[in-house]
């Protein structure tokens, strides 16, 4: 049964992300502002990496193929893979708020600073044959944007789901240490 919970749970944060990012965002050719973060913070909290860096990628897959914005490039679903890695290693399992923020700032700007300036530039880098500094110098200042505001919203958006958390985790636990007996006591006719 948790594997249909967590299974039902990302299916639905998959769908949240591919609306959010692809349909509700702001992009530009070389810049994007969206929202798509929300759903992969919240998978990495209460699903952990694997989970998150699936749907990220996933999200990116699916994205690309329903509602194309230009020229797929493998490169960018990888960065999105680690994005979900990366918040899923931060975020997953934090005990008390106080943690939980120093590791969404930390995990924001670990984020922002290799994937969205680094990895990104890179491979806007490869694609359109320009200076890397070009793509980076836009991405420093958005990021510096960005930081607060992604930290802070989580944040935020945990603190307020934090009963719902708890519950959906006890959840889990207590459906894993249970072992399945059927109706009939396991018995079988022969």
């Amino acid at each position: 049964m948790p594997k249909v919970k967590k299974l039902v749970l990302a299916s639905l944060l998959l769908a949240i992300l591919i609306i959010v990012e692809r349909l509700v965002s702001i992009q530009t050719q070389f810049l994007r502002i969206s929202f798509a973060y929300v759903p992969i913070m919240l998978c990495a909290i209460l699903l952990g990496p694997e989970w998150s860096a699936g749907i990220a990628a996933l999200g990116d897959l699916i994205g690309a193929t329903l509602f194309p914005k230009g020229a797929f490039f493998p490169g960018f679903t990888l960065s999105a893979l680690l994005t979900g890695l990366i918040h899923g290693l931060y975020l997953y399992n934090t005990k008390n708020n106080k943690q939980f923020l120093l590791r969404v700032i930390l995990s924001t700007l670990t984020v922002l600073v290799f994937i969205h300036i680094g990895l990104t530039s890179l491979w806007l880098v490869i694609m359109y044959k320009k200076a890397f500094i070009a793509f980076a110098s836009t991405r420093v200042i958005s990021a510096a944007i960005l930081i607060p505001i992604e930290a802070g919203t989580i944040f935020l958006l945990k603190v307020f789901l934090d009963p719902a958390i708890k519950k959906f985790h006890a959840s889990i636990k207590d459906t894993e240490d249970e072992t399945y007996i059927p109706p009939d006591g396991g018995a079988r006719e022969a």
